[in-house]
């Protein structure tokens, strides 16, 4: 048993969305057997991002219809119907279990097989679990994770079974910072525990850190650093108590784990190269296979910003870009696509606080504006990361305008020279704002690729979609009837 198709897109994660949008938009709608996009969820491809954010509203939270792909771009509204009317098919609720690059087969765990000439890898990221680091727990009743629908549901279930009650967040990332807000909108006592010296380490200077610890904690969080959880005590199927290296035991009414995530690349081990964690791409996104194209979390791809350095990203904005290049290049290798040019880009939304950083946090950090914590004051403050050859390599800000943002990636495309790091400092903003650094008053560069014909980034992109999203999030709140106003519905 067995069926056949051309394009081939495998996981049905927000790269898949935007992937099948700019299919349609380059080819027109796909005849019988073209495309298709296999995913082991019930659910068309959405907004991944929507979980941690409108998904764990108290009370009117986001549900599908409103973010599926590709509305987190200010774009279309994919529903299952749009899918069908321009002749994508979905395969969905379908488990592939192995791939056969060579042969151009994959084996879905019903036994059917479906071939293709194509194959675009989106498989994405799986949370790594407690058991990976000789933990235990992963399938006590009120545990959660954070990666798919189905974990949100249950995440929501859980918090609206114990109010007042006390959770237990271990890791200070990404997951474990925006599930920690949602606990508190959610009237839950937060305790967040991790081994590091502060929260979100791989990307926050100590002083950056040391600002939103201390705006958690006057929402009532807690924080415990350098220590980890060593065990859960469970009863009746549920975790009463988190014990710690240290000694200590926390109560608990419900944990979120948030320890970071794994590309899933296990289908192509041994197939395909693989290089820091993911498949390794070419500029064109495309594999060791010259029939197989990866993007998003799998995908390991060089960055120009960065001298060609290969790099993986787990972000929704890489996502998003990666997959509208590969299909670019898929559909005409030898057009005007070109290899990739991304400036990294990574943004949060929590409580009233709203971050961007731009690049890499590479470097010398030289940190602008007031991070002090007030809680009556609208922090506005940030940090450039200044590279040995004195150029601006990375940036962050917090509070930012649209054009404070553009500007602030502009000087990072460009790798501004930095003269005077203590001149920086003083100037923060004001830096990449005089003596023309700034874009601000040129004309904007049409598309996304600047009237080049490519997939090259702009910054004006960037702050195009960023007011976009503003938009679009204050009608959502408008809607919701601003309930919970620590939550923002998109990251």
């Amino acid at each position: 048993m067995g069926r056949a198709c051309t394009y081939v897109i495998l996981g049905g994660g927000v790269a898949a969305g935007y992937a099948a949008l700019e299919f349609v938009r380059r080819r027109g709608d796909a005849a019988p057997g073209e495309l298709c996009i296999i995913s082991e969820e019930a659910v068309a491809p959405y907004e991944r991002p929507a979980l941690s954010k409108g998904y764990l509203l108290p009370e009117g939270g986001a549900r599908l219809p409103a973010f599926y792909t590709c509305v987190g771009a200010n774009d279309q509204l994919l529903t299952p119907d749009w899918y069908k009317e321009h002749g994508v098919e979905l395969i969905l609720g379908t488990k592939i279990i192995s791939a056969d690059v060579r042969r151009k087969t994959l084996l879905a765990s019903s036994g059917e097989t479906i071939s293709y000439k194509t194959l675009i890898v989106a498989t994405g990221a799986q949370a790594l679990k407690l058991e990976e680091f000789g933990g235990s727990g992963s399938d006590a009743e009120n545990v959660c994770y954070l990666r798919n629908i189905e974990d949100a549901d249950k995440l929501v279930f859980r918090m609206r079974s114990c109010p007042g009650g006390n959770a237990i967040v271990i890791g200070g990332g990404y997951i474990g910072m925006e599930c920690a807000a949602a606990l508190v909108a959610n009237k839950i006592k937060v305790t967040i525990v991790f081994p590091g010296k502060h929260c979100m380490g791989r990307l926050f200077t100590p002083k950056i850190a040391e600002f939103y610890e201390n705006y958690y904690t006057s929402k009532g969080v807690t924080f415990i650093k350098g220590t980890a959880v060593s065990s859960l005590e469970i009863s009746s199927g549920k975790v009463t108590t988190a014990i710690l290296r240290d000694g200590r035991r926390l109560p608990a009414d419900m944990v979120v784990v948030g320890i970071g995530a794994r590309a899933n690349t296990a289908l192509f081990e041994g197939q395909l190269v693989m290089e820091k964690g993911g498949i390794k791409v070419n500029g064109q996104m495309q594999t060791s296979d010259a029939s197989v194209y990866a993007v998003g979390d799998v995908a390991t791809f060089p960055v120009t910003l960065f001298g060609c350095d290969a790099r993986r990203f787990e972000h929704v904005d890489c996502a998003r870009r990666t997959a509208r290049h590969a299909v670019a290049a898929a559909l005409d290798p030898s057009g005007p696509a070109g290899d990739i040019d991304y400036l990294p880009f990574f943004y949060s939304r929590v409580f009233a606080l709203s971050w961007r950083f731009y690049g890499d946090n590479a470097g010398e950090a030289v940190h602008f504006g007031d991070l002090g914590f007030s809680a009556s004051s609208t922090p506005k403050f940030g940090a450039f990361w200044v590279s040995a050859a004195g150029r601006i390599a990375g940036a962050f800000l917090e509070g930012g305008s649209p054009e404070e943002y553009e500007a602030i990636a502009h000087a990072v495309r460009s790798g501004a020279a930095v003269p005077d790091v203590a001149q920086l400092a003083r100037e923060g903003l004001a830096f990449v704002f005089r003596d023309g650094r700034s874009p601000a008053a040129r004309p904007r560069p049409r598309g996304l690729s600047g009237g080049g014909g490519g997939d090259k980034p702009s910054y004006a992109w960037h702050a195009t979609v960023g007011v976009a999203a503003a938009v679009f999030i204050a009608a959502l709140a408008y809607w919701y009837g601003q309930k919970a106003p620590c939550l923002v519905p998109w990251r």
